[in-house]
């Protein structure tokens, strides 16, 4: 069994007010040196918190959260980190408009699905999927 962390991405539109919607998960596995953001972007789940949130900057800015992820060139000065030292910062506690959850820990017998249940069990609304609509933009 893996053993793995991770935490749930939320958009807080408007911070004051503490609502939110889950937009993805990032996945830490040591064991298999796993660093993956998982992001599903539902713009009117966001919209009904806020009908003028500017969806194309949070999209480069949920990108980005992924970019740092996979590391390497373009992912900036976060991204030449080590990938557990890049989790730890991304899921640093920040009073923003992009949140993370506090990190929790699971297991799995397969690490290459963790990201998709996750996404499954924390983000797509429950019976999505069963209804065809896959993922979103």
């Amino acid at each position: 069994m893996a053993i793995y962390d991770y935490a749930v991405i939320r958009v807080v539109p408007r911070v004051e007010r503490e609502e939110f919607v889950n937009v993805g998960v990032v996945v830490s596995c040591q064991q298999t040196g796993l660093l993956e953001a998982g992001i599903e972007l539902d713009a009117a789940r966001v919209r009904a918190l806020d009908p003028h949130i500017d969806l194309d900057t949070l999209r480069a800015h949920l990108q980005a959260i992924a970019t740092i992820c996979r590391g390497g060139p373009g992912s900036g000065p976060i991204g030449a980190l080590p990938p557990r030292a890049r989790f730890h910062w991304l899921t640093a506690r920040r009073s923003s408009i992009i949140q993370m959850s506090p990190v929790h820990t699971g297991r799995s017998a397969d690490p290459a699905s963790i990201v998709e249940t996750l996404l499954d069990r924390m983000v797509r609304v429950i019976g999505a999927r069963e209804a065809g609509s896959g993922r979103r933009e």
